[in-house]
């Protein structure tokens, strides 16, 4: 006798299908996110990273957003702030009020599918920075805040690497500057593990550059309000640490070693408790840079297994940046694309 528990050949079938039909749809939706990514002047995007959850990333907010969707926006990201913060308050970056700072932040706000409840949020900022002469764009990675109902989760994949590796991805794939200020051995490792070249870093082979001294130099001098770090913090050029870090509206963020989120590797806690003062509140300076052998072991180590399509769609759409987008911006005589010029101009308009 035929047992029922074992499923016909047209229920296999069926069953076979439907995966290939879900992993289909899946990787459709990563396309088209790469997809907008590499098309968009100015980034906003939705994507869904994780089971449950739907990842929003916005560039320059301040500028791309009519007035109700950006009080909207920083209405979301102050509710996460005030279950992470329940009794303080944040006064610098995003929350300093200041258009500046909206104009040149990169948002990305994690929220529950069926809620629309925001439950985490990362706030890059784009700094130009003088380095040889010349001014460079660094990503600051910023504020990261995560409701503590669902910390644990795997949430920092999305908000440390994935804005990361879009603007990378966005940008043709040419080397960016990062920097990373923090107190936390959890984040000083994930820094030193993601991207290249980081300094400080207890890793070997870490060394300081005069490239990483520029930038590290033209950041405090130019850009403390980024990351809330006041005129009467101190600089340790040679270690990059920056003393007595709290006093320019990041008071809250403040923390002992002991609660202090620790990183796996023992290496990056020993290393932070060794090199910063806690009681007097002491963060690292750590700058490095987005590049393919970076976004390489970002894809492989911090990617979760179920977001393979991702892993997918981002390798084709990368190859499609690299070797297709520049053909067709050299066919199409219609429009600028970097040095390249129209055939025709109107009245002085590109036609």
């Amino acid at each position: 006798m035929a047992s029922t528990d074992n499923p016909t050949p047209a229920s296999r079938g069926s069953s076979g299908f439907a995966k290939v039909r879900a992993a289909f749809d899946g990787l459709r939706n990563h396309a088209g996110f790469w997809l907008k990514a590499l098309s968009q002047p100015t980034i906003d995007l939705t994507l869904r990273t994780q089971a449950g959850q739907r990842t929003r990333i916005v560039e320059s907010p301040g500028l791309s957003l009519p007035k109700d969707e950006l009080d909207a926006l920083v209405g979301q990201l102050r509710i996460v702030a005030a279950k992470t913060l329940p009794e303080e308050s944040l006064t610098y970056g995003i929350f300093s009020g200041e258009p500046e700072r909206l104009s040149r932040a990169v948002v990305t706000l994690i929220s529950e599918e069926d809620t629309g409840r925001p439950i985490a949020f990362n706030a890059l900022s784009v700094m130009d920075v003088p380095l040889d002469g010349e001014p460079v764009e660094v990503t600051h990675l910023g504020l990261v805040m995560v409701d503590p109902d669902v910390r644990g989760q795997g949430l920092s994949w999305v908000l440390y690497g994935l804005t990361a590796l879009v603007l990378f991805a966005r940008d043709g794939l040419r080397p960016k500057w990062i920097s990373n200020v923090t107190q936390g051995p959890a984040v000083v490792g994930m820094v030193s593990d993601t991207f290249s070249d980081v300094f400080p870093s207890p890793l070997p082979g870490a060394r300081q550059s005069f490239a990483h001294l520029q930038l590290a130099r033209g950041i405090m001098a130019r850009h403390r309000a980024v990351f809330g770090v006041g005129e009467e913090a101190g600089f340790d050029e040679a270690r990059s640490v920056i003393t007595n870090a709290y006093t320019g509206g990041s008071d809250a963020l403040k923390k002992t070693f002991e609660i202090a989120p620790k990183h796996r590797n023992a290496v990056y806690n020993e290393f932070c408790e060794r090199e910063l003062d806690y009681g007097r509140g002491d963060d690292v300076l750590q700058l490095g840079r987005v590049d393919l052998a970076g976004a390489r072991r970002y894809i492989m180590s911090e990617v979760p297994s179920g977001s393979l399509p991702a892993l997918l769609a981002a390798s084709a759409m990368l190859a499609l940046q690299r070797l297709v987008l520049p053909v067709v911006y050299w066919l199409d005589d219609s429009r600028a694309f970097g040095t390249l010029r129209p055939r025709r101009q109107d009245s002085g308009a590109v036609r």
